[in-house]
């Protein structure tokens, strides 16, 4: 007896002709099963979840480009600070990390209260799959068991929280936060009640930094674009003074504050400027001008009394005594980038972050060492080594690091003269393609990171590249719609262009090769699926000979093997990666909304059931397996951070 035909919601198969067709946003989407399948196929059978499960293991990067005062030392030994929407507890010591997953997109600013335990951190608004508004709130946690204990202003706050910090006298039972509205509202709340005490239009301006006096609950200094503000709180009122330059050069931002021992009010400002307000006063006592070259992000008073200020165009930090006299100061190298946030380490030692996402310890007269390094732009090139726990990166920051899974560092870092966008190892792990924004594709030794070969195909973005399971072609497939191959010699030393993929209407998204380096299968902007011959770059339109081809990968997200990724309603861009475990056995997605998802390999039924993970915010744009299959690592876009999961 004949198998008949099924269909459901938004699929159907032809038993009779060997396809399953879906649609994406009203586009048929027809997948050619394999000739064993046919028989035993069906669109009703309901998928397994995968046996094996996800932990998120190590968050490589820190925001510090755009957020400041997020990063404080722990008497656990630890450092904490935010990438993304997951805040870090890093213990540089035992080179261990842990992660509080609470929030569902970006964090955006830190606190942590006077009893050094409970942490609060606020996040921005985000969207949730099915669009609806995720609001910003501010969730105060425990950092000993990473319990949520309050999650505060859902419903109040606008667009982001900004600024959070806790009272420091009367207990810490007091928070402050600003969020982006408008006016940048601030708000006080007792954060046990989960009850606000009382709001304020704060300025129309940014405001940079919100803080309590550390001698009285109910003053709050605001900083920001051209202000400094006072405000005393009596009930719920809250009533402002603004801090007077007179005199004094009036900066276009004040952009940082801190308490002297005795109560005084510092401040750092675009103008290389600090200043003092004695305490309880809205006037200028001291003035320490040109403090540094450009602006001052940080200002932070150490246990002693003594204080350092870290610059931003002049990348020092400078450690001044109790009379504000310099006393010594170092640089931070170009690499690493301007002085963002600064925290006092053990005795003797700083913790410094950075605009260019790295963190360094670092202690007087010039000891810095980096700790923490990341990209600093949307981020989308991946690949893992062919047979050493190792993987590289490549972003638009023109940035590409080769990392080790096991120190987390990288083993190197290159500056390459384009934006990157997709990266490519040689199966003999010799070297790696590299490719960018331009057009321009590029050969590293993986060794040395010299430069090995240079090449450009057409002007756009070169979104795969790829070698032949035998490493002897190179697939490099572009936004201009071909794919240009490449016979590949002298073991990754020479390239020479033997075909050209011409058959495309839409921008090349991913390719995978056939497992005897014979065929490339691509899919398309458009959502279509071809197959080319490798040797001539012919296109293959009979399907017998293609549907049972073995392939080398799975990263194409339209195939028969891996369409159970798409859920219902679901727009072709929704899912930017795919990646199938070398066993196997498991297949990875990466999506728009912030998500990691984990499915059994095949993934062939319509809307398969999986694991989801958060710890990206916005959109994931690539994934990979390690070559044993022990831990995957995805990457995020706008919020450049790599993540490493625990297989």
């Amino acid at each position: 007896m004949k198998r008949s035909s099924s269909k459901t919601k938004e699929c159907s198969f032809n038993a009779e002709d060997g396809y399953v067709r879906m649609f994406l946003r009203g586009r048929p989407i027809t997948m050619h099963l394999p000739d064993q399948q046919r028989e035993s196929y069906s669109l009703d059978y309901k998928g397994a979840l995968p046996d094996r499960k996800l932990k998120l293991q190590w968050v490589y990067g820190y925001r510090g480009r755009d957020c400041r005062s997020n990063l404080y030392l722990l008497p656990t030994g630890e450092i904490v600070y935010f990438n993304a929407s997951v805040v870090v507890l890093y213990n540089t010591e035992e080179q261990q990390q842990r992660h509080y997953l609470g929030h569902n997109d970006d964090v955006k600013c830190l606190s942590v209260h006077p009893d050094m335990v409970t942490i609060a951190t606020g996040q921005v608004a985000g969207t949730s799959k099915d669009g609806k508004l995720l609001a910003p709130h501010v969730r105060v946690w425990d950092s000993v068991s990473l319990n949520t204990l309050h999650v505060i202003g859902m419903g109040v706050f606008d667009r982001a929280v900004s600024c959070v910090a806790f009272s420091k006298s009367n207990g810490g039972s007091f928070l402050c936060a600003a969020d982006d509205a408008n006016d940048h509202i601030l708000s006080v709340w007792n954060w046990q009640k989960e009850k606000q005490l009382a709001d304020v239009k704060c300025s129309n301006d940014s405001v940079l930094a919100t803080v309590f006096h550390p001698m009285d609950a109910n003053l709050i200094v605001t900083c920001g674009k051209s202000h400094i503000n006072f405000w005393t709180m009596e009930g719920n009122t809250l009533t402002k003074r603004q801090g007077l330059f007179e005199k004094h050069e009036k900066p276009k931002y004040v952009l940082c504050v801190a308490f002297a021992e005795n109560g005084d009010a510092i401040t750092g400002d675009s103008s290389g400027n600090i200043y003092v307000w004695a305490k309880g006063g809205y006037r200028i006592s001291q003035v320490v001008s040109g403090a540094h070259e450009g602006g001052i992000f940080s200002v932070c008073v150490l246990k002693d009394g003594t204080m350092v200020s870290g610059g931003g165009k002049d990348r020092k930090v400078v450690l001044w005594d109790h009379d504000y006299k310099k006393q010594a100061d170092m640089e931070v190298g170009e690499s690493l980038g301007p002085v963002r946030a600064l925290a006092e380490g053990k005795p003797g030692e700083l913790f410094v972050g950075t605009t260019k996402n790295a963190i360094i310890r670092a202690a007087f007269p010039d000891t810095l060492t980096p700790i923490v390094q990341g990209h600093t732009d949307e981020l989308w090139g991946l690949d893992v080594h062919p047979s050493m726990e190792q993987f590289v990166t490549c972003s638009q920051d023109k940035q590409v690091h080769l990392w080790d899974t096991n120190s987390h560092q990288p083993l190197w870092s290159k500056t390459i003269e384009d934006p990157g966008r997709s990266a490519g190892f040689h199966p003999s792990g010799g070297v790696l393609a590299v490719g960018t924004m331009t057009g321009r594709w590029l050969v590293l030794d993986t060794d040395t990171r010299d430069l090995v070969s240079m090449h450009t195909d057409g002007n756009e973005i070169i979104s795969n590249i790829k070698y032949s399971p035998d490493g002897n072609f190179l697939a490099v497939a572009s936004h201009d719609n071909f794919v240009y191959i490449y016979a590949v010699t002298e073991n990754g030393r020479k390239y020479s262009r033997v075909g050209k993929c011409t058959g495309h209407s839409s921008f090349v998204t991913h390719l995978d090769w056939s497992s005897d380096s014979q065929f490339i299968v691509t899919n398309s902007g458009d959502y279509e699926t071809l197959f080319w011959e490798a040797s001539s770059g012919k296109h293959v339109t009979s399907m017998d000979m293609m549907r049972n081809q073995e392939w080398a990968s799975s990263t194409c997200t339209l195939s028969f093997n891996t369409f159970g990724i798409w859920p219902d309603g679901a727009d072709g861009t929704d899912i930017n990666a795919v990646c199938r475990s070398h066993d196997g056995s498991l297949l990875a997605s990466a999506d728009d909304f912030g998500k990691v998802h984990l499915f059994s390999f095949p993934c062939s039924q319509p809307r398969a059931p999986s694991h989801e993970y958060g710890g990206h915010s916005s959109h994931v744009t690539n994934i990979a397996f390690l070559h044993d299959d022990s831990h995957l690592i995805s990457t995020g876009g706008k919020d450049t951070s790599i993540l490493q999961w625990g297989v």
